[in-house]
Order: structure tokens, then sequence, then C-alpha cells
């Protein structure tokens, strides 16, 4: 976060073989050595996973430590709530007082105690170019180094996040080679950790930086062994631009967390709910920020009140409690649960999908079950286009709806199936949808896209993304839709539904009651169903027609 704060002759034969003998020995010395498969925590295909091969999805917490040196409490209660990951502030000496080899170690000690992986991060690096008092990646990647003896056999523990943010928006074009020289110096010094980087522009990368060198950066691990980080805040304040940056990295199989967010922010309205919600559905780690302890008019970003984990505050609540939070996602570390043996075998491949109910925005889609030698715990539907999958619906049962489709449009969809271990089945074949035309001009200023994000016997999860598109804002807004087959909404986020039989309106939360121009606010909610869960069919904006979105 961006803190306020040869003699005589020899035969021939002899010569050549002499020869033969020092090129090779000088090839071998000036080819890059071929690292052997790192220990411990580790990238594989674009996953993060453990030294057994099982997939680790981050779901974790930053805490502020060097500045609340004494809340070591704090780690406890951060495992009691779930998390399976803590992100630790750490200073390297450049602009606060470096941590100890001494406090580092108890740091780690203390994760292992409460079963938590910890990500260690630099915090002086954030927003180098810009902030003058900011270090640089090179001083971070030494300050690690002069850790080695404290970190070296903790490579199932530690994932070391080299510097915070570490380039403001000056210059951010200097992140790639800052980024490839210091994870080169690493590993020159003998790291085999899973390495961290943040993106530029103040961890935001609003100028695709890291984005769009993600590729070269990896490649010059000589492990192969990165993870990238983004801190999504006002940038973000979207589902639509969240899940174009996700995405671009699962597609690409560029391992990607989400290293900080939060509900609100200075910049802007980041749209935690689809965060949260494309983190789970793509299978990829998020750290929310932060414990407590925040100042500098960001106090609305401490989870808990006072480092007291019984009082959380709103975002503690939505954080911890609330859809695809950390008590419905978050699976301890299989080296701290005893998986160390690891289950590797993958589900089957689920049946070829059939799609039902296709509107003009929607398409069900049902398959033929996967077998799993432990079980089957989930699907994910992917959009195939091209060399290109994107995740757009996951489920816990062998149908989904998939939504936001646009209307009279040709879609090739496939499915592939989980397991608890995080295994992933091969992909089914393909099935080819068509959506039907659009049902009339919309009139109003505004578009609307509805999505499934999980269903279970009985009942499901959605979310719904209201866009303003017209040139000004909108205030104190009524949305209305109906359902087609007696869905029922029990709990809603981000706004208030009053039901009248299968007629939905939606009034604004206090923090979603004005949509900017341009700008959109999202959604979630939780709703009973029966065997069919049809998407509306039309959403009007203080009685006029939405576009799809």
């Amino acid at each position: 976060m961006r803190t306020a704060r040869v003699a005589g002759r020899r035969p021939v034969a002899a010569v050549i073989a002499a020869l033969a003998t020092l090129v090779g020995l000088l090839a071998l010395s000036a080819a890059p050595a071929q690292a052997a498969a790192p220990a411990g925590l580790r990238v594989t295909d674009g996953r993060v996973v453990e030294g057994n091969g099982n997939d680790f999805v981050m779901r974790g917490v930053n805490h502020a430590h060097t500045w609340y040196q004494g809340e070591t409490q704090s780690f406890a209660d951060i495992k009691a709530l779930g998390a399976n990951t803590v992100r630790v502030v750490l200073a390297d000496g450049h602009r606060w007082t470096a941590n100890s080899a001494q406090d580092v170690a108890a740091v780690v000690d203390r994760c292992k105690a409460n079963k938590l992986i910890c990500v260690l991060e630099v915090h002086d690096t954030t927003g180098y170019g810009e902030e003058s008092a900011a270090g640089t990646l090179d001083q971070a990647a030494n300050y690690w180094i002069g850790l080695k003896d404290v970190l070296a056999g903790q490579e199932d523990y530690v994932v070391i996040n080299i510097g915070n943010e570490p380039y403001g928006n000056n210059n951010a074009a200097a992140w790639t080679d800052a980024t490839k020289n210091a994870i080169v110096k690493l590993r020159g010094a003998g790291f085999r950790h899973a390495l961290m980087v943040d993106a530029p522009n103040w961890g935001q990368d609003w100028s695709g930086t890291m984005r769009d060198n993600a590729v070269s950066v990896f490649a010059a691990d000589p492990d192969r062994n990165t993870i990238f980080s983004i801190h999504m805040y006002g940038v973000y304040d979207t589902a639509a631009e969240v899940q174009s940056y996700l995405n671009h990295f699962v597609t690409n199989k560029l391992p990607i967390v989400v290293g900080e967010f939060g509900h609100d922010h200075s910049d802007g309205n980041p749209d935690e709910d689809a965060i949260m919600a494309t983190a789970q559905s793509l299978g990829i780690g998020y750290i929310g920020w932060s414990w407590s302890g925040n100042g500098g008019g960001v106090e609305y970003l401490d989870m808990v009140n006072g480092f007291d984990a019984g009082s959380l505050s709103t975002w503690g609540t939505r954080f911890f409690k609330g859809a695809n939070g950390i008590a419905q996602t978050s699976r301890e570390a299989t080296v701290y649960s005893g998986g160390s043996g690891g289950d590797t075998q993958a589900p089957t491949a689920p049946g070829t999908p059939r799609s039902s109910a296709v509107t003009s925005a929607s398409a069900t889609l049902t398959w033929t079950a996967s077998t799993d030698n432990v079980g089957v715990t989930g699907y994910e539907v992917v959009r195939v286009n091209g060399s290109s999958q994107t995740v757009v619906a996951t489920s816990g049962t062998t149908s989904a709806t998939v939504t936001g489709l646009s209307a009279g449009t040709a879609y090739t969809f496939a499915v592939r199936a989980r397991d608890a271990a995080g295994n992933r089945s091969p992909h089914s074949a393909t099935v080819q949808v068509t959506t039907s035309p659009g049902g009339g001009t919309p009139g109003g200023s505004c578009a609307v896209g509805y999505k499934v994000v999980n269903q279970w016997s009985g009942g499901f999860q959605g979310e719904i993304v209201l866009r303003n598109t017209a040139t000004t804002p909108v205030s104190n807004w009524k949305l209305a839709f109906t359902y087609a087959d007696g869905q029922q909404i029990s709990n809603m986020w981000g706004g208030t539904a009053t039901q009248s039989g299968t007629a939905v309106s939606v009034a604004p939360a206090s923090y979603t009651a004005t949509i900017p121009a341009g700008g959109s606010v999202t959604l979630g909610f939780l709703a009973s169903k029966g065997a069919a869960n049809t998407a509306p069919a039309q959403f009007t904006l203080d009685g006029a027609v939405c576009a799809a979105l």
C-alpha cells in the first residue's frame, strides 16, 4: 500500500583429445546453470503449488509488523479467523528502522506456529522515483541477502516479496530491468524461495508495465519461481477491469496474486466483491489490506479495531465472513495439515456440456460428472477463443449459468473439474452456443451484467454489475428486474433488495448510492432456486431499460 507514513610435442590425437576436453570444460563453465526444481513453494504451469505438488491458493491478511512489533498476538488472531497466509511488512533500514535478523526469525517462527504461510516484504521501496524517501529494489535485495542464514531452509513456509510497490508513477518503465536484476541477484546469492514482485504505479500497474513485461521478467528467473503481485485500489473500480487484468495472467499461465486490496480508498472505490469473486473463480490468491493500525486518513482499511480480533470493522466483516471471503474459501497449507504425501491425481474430464435456456445475455450448461480418486469439489466453465481460455463461471454441481454475454454472438465453452488438492482435469470437449438477438433498444443510460458466481442444490450466489453510461452521476437509484424461475433473494450486499413474487427492486447502500459518470457498482447476493436458474431477461434503472454489459 502507498504509505502516508604446453612444453614439448605431444601426439596429435592426444592434442585433439586435450583440446576437446578443454572446449567441453569451457562450454560447461560458460553455459548458464540449469537449476533443479526448487524445493518448497514454487510455480508450476502458472500456479503456485507446495512442495508436494498440491495447489496453494493464498487467502491472507497484510500485517504492518515493522511499525507494530509488539502486536505479536495478531498472527494467532489472523489464523483464528481462517487465513492461511500473512503478508508481513518489514523495513530494510533505508526509510524505516531495519528489522533485525532476530526479529525476522521470530516472525517466521510465529507464522509457522500458527500454520500460516509467511510472505515477507520490504516496505522501504514504496513509490520509488516519486517518493523521495523510497529505497531501491537493489537495496532491498541486499537486505534479503543479509538475512540468508535466517531464511535458508524455510522455502516451504516463506515467500520473499522483494519490495513493496517499488515504483510510483514516474519512470515506471524502469521497473522491468530493476525487477529482473533483483531476482537474478537473489538467485545468484543462493535463494531458492518463491519470490514475489509487486507492480509499479504504486502497485496498481495502470500503465500495464508489469502486465506487458511479465513474460520476460519470469524468464529472467533461473528457477522460474516468481509470483506477480497486483495491488487493487481505485484503478480497479469495475468488475471488467478486475477480470481483464487477472485473466491476462491466467490465460498466459503466469502466476498472479492480489497482494493488496481494500473496500475503499482515497483514489477511488475498488470493487472488492469483483476482486474476491474473480480470484476465487480463477483459483488465484488474494491478501487484503490490512489487519489494523492504518493512519493518514485510511483508517477505514483496518479489518479489526485497535488490534482487537473481537471487534471486526465493516471491512473486516466483509473480508472474513462475506461471499468469497476467508471463511468460505481459505484452505490451510498441506505442509501444516499433514498432506505431505499429497493427492496428485487429477479428476477425469467432464462430459461434453449441453446448452439450454439460451437468452440474449446468458446460457445454462450441463455436463456429465467427472470422477476422482478422492473426490471432485467443483467445476470451472471456460470460454475458448482461439488459444485463449477464460474462466467465466464456477459451480459445485454439474450445471452452471454463464451470464454477461452479448446478444447474437457465438461462443465456445468447455468445462474442467477440480479436486480438493487443486488438481485440475483435462478440459471437456467444447460446445458452441449462439445467444439470441436482443429484445429491443435500451432507453436508459445504463448497462447491467448479471453473473451466477456459484450455485448448489437449492441455492446460488450471484453478482450484478450496474454501470452508469451517462455523462453525469446518478444518485439514489432504483434497479428492477424479474426472475422467471421463482428465485428468491435472501441476502444482498452493496444494496437492499425488496422482492414481491418474482419482481425484484434494489435500492443502493450508502456507499453505492452515487454512481459517477462512466462508473459502476457491484452488488452481490445469495438466493434460493429450483431446478432452473434462468437469468433475468431485462433490467431497468429508474424505469429505463438497461443494455447488457
